[in-house]
């Protein structure tokens, strides 16, 4: 492809490519500028954009995940740039928790609706697609989610055209005549493989997970080792469905096999829908001009009013650590941020209003360093991503509990049970100086029901 000024008619569809260098020099000083995220993140844009940073002050990035070999904590940008994360992921934990960066929590849902109502407007979008079909419409790819959005309201568009990016279906068509540079840069996309993180905590759980999972369940699973895990003990599954904010390679061998038809779903029957994806090269290629897989809109695809439409809604996620309430904490090692709100509440709460829908929280005992994820009170400065109103089932690989109408006792009893051994006198301490150490049972013995983990 030849370097050139892009300029294209109502009818022209041929594009024409400028280096990356020349396709940021548009942005100005003050400008808020979106990054494409996950598997899409524009890093060759992102470095040009950095490489300026002498010459700008006060430019504001706004994204999700983003992955890939950037720095964005670096004290030689202290003045030129400014992170303000929706989402927080490993290469933007730093900057976002330093001087120059900071994070809005919000439902992962509710992101259009900052761009689209002028909350949060965007100047310039960087985004990553896939090279123009014969009418001039490129695909956002493996990432529609907020980057929609972020397109349709950007008064500038630049886009790294990269023939490695798949031509997905659904809502990330963006016509040449959007854009306003694009840059030719072919490079493979970010891959992450969790089929080798197995443990046997990974393995318990995801057993556990997969027994409260019914045929013909609509399923949203994220990326990690416990969906991973979960997604492999379904291979005799029948009729699920797929509607979930984003997967990974996981799913495949079930769609191939015909375990996830979508069949009974009551919105987009026959289609798996997703907002993003994230995984290994098999996974792109997958889903590369797939018109089976439906990626579209997180406004739509995380609406909790659309999640509910569909039968017994399967919501997975996970936590950092759990009070013994059944308040979770999911974004933030006590004020660190580490993550942020995304999906979570949007798919719990969802799932909760489907007919025969379960709501899961599933997660390990313990940390990497032996402390109890089930803990007596939150980390002072955590924050409270999904209620103790809002909880229903949890998971560990000691058992199985479902929270939703028990009482703070009871709740306290359940959560005990499954919390690693080494930590349950601790616990227990913690029960009888916040309740009292007698204890009285409801009259139902389902209330304080514990399911043993299936081994």
């Amino acid at each position: 492809m030849k370097d050139g000024l892009i300029k294209f008619s109502d009818i022209m569809t041929i594009p024409t490519y400028i280096s990356a260098d020349d396709a940021v020099r548009s942005i100005k000083s003050g400008n808020r500028v979106f990054i494409h995220g996950s598997a899409a993140t524009p890093v060759h844009l992102v470095k040009a954009l950095q490489q300026r940073h002498w010459e700008l002050s006060d430019v504001e990035f706004v994204s999700i995940t983003t992955v890939g070999d950037i720095e964005f904590f670096n004290p030689a940008h202290r003045e030129s740039f400014f992170f303000n994360s929706l989402f927080v992921s490993a290469n933007t934990r730093s900057v976002v928790n330093s001087d120059y960066g900071d994070y809005i929590p919000i439902f992962l849902s509710q992101i259009p609706q900052l761009f689209k109502t002028g909350r949060l407007p965007i100047d310039v979008a960087l985004i990553q697609v896939s090279p123009p079909d014969s009418n001039g419409y490129c695909s956002l790819g493996t990432s529609v989610d907020i980057a929609r959005a972020a397109v349709d309201t950007a008064k500038t568009v630049i886009a790294l055209v990269n023939p490695n990016m798949p031509r997905t279906h659904g809502d990330g068509f963006v016509h040449i005549n959007k854009i306003s540079a694009m840059v030719w840069h072919e490079d493979v996309l970010p891959e992450v493989d969790y089929s080798a993180r197995t443990r046997d905590v990974t393995i318990k759980i995801g057993k556990n997970v997969a027994s409260l999972i019914e045929d013909g369940a609509t399923l949203q699973v994220g990326i990690g080792a416990i969906p991973d895990q979960v997604l492999r003990n379904l291979n005799h599954h029948k009729n699920l469905g797929l509607h979930t904010e984003m997967f990974s390679d996981g799913v495949i061998p079930l769609i191939k096999n015909g375990v996830i038809n979508n069949s009974l779903k009551k919105l987009n029957r026959g289609k798996s829908v997703t907002s993003f994806m994230l995984g290994t090269k098999k996974l792109y290629d997958f889903v590369n001009d797939n018109p089976a897989i439906q990626v579209k809109d997180i406004g739509y695809v995380n609406d909790t009013s659309i999640i509910r439409q569909n039968p017994k809604v399967v919501a997975i996620n996970s936590a950092l650590e759990l009070d013994l309430t059944g308040q979770v904490c999911a974004d933030s090692l006590g004020t660190y941020q580490y993550s942020g709100i995304g999906g979570q509440m949007d798919f719990i709460h969802g799932a909760s209003l489907s007919e025969g829908g379960v709501p899961i929280i599933a997660l390990p005992s313990v940390t990497s360093k032996g402390e109890s994820r089930i803990v007596p009170f939150l980390k002072e400065g955590a924050g409270v991503v999904t209620t103790r109103g809002h909880i229903h089932w949890v998971v560990t690989e000691y058992g199985i509990v479902d929270l939703f109408g028990k009482s703070l006792k009871q709740r306290a009893r359940a959560l005990i049970n499954l919390a690693h051994p080494d930590h349950r006198e601790t616990l227990e301490k913690a029960f009888c100086d916040r309740f009292g150490s007698y204890y009285r049972p409801a009259l139902s013995s389902i209330s304080d029901r514990v399911f043993h983990p299936i081994v």
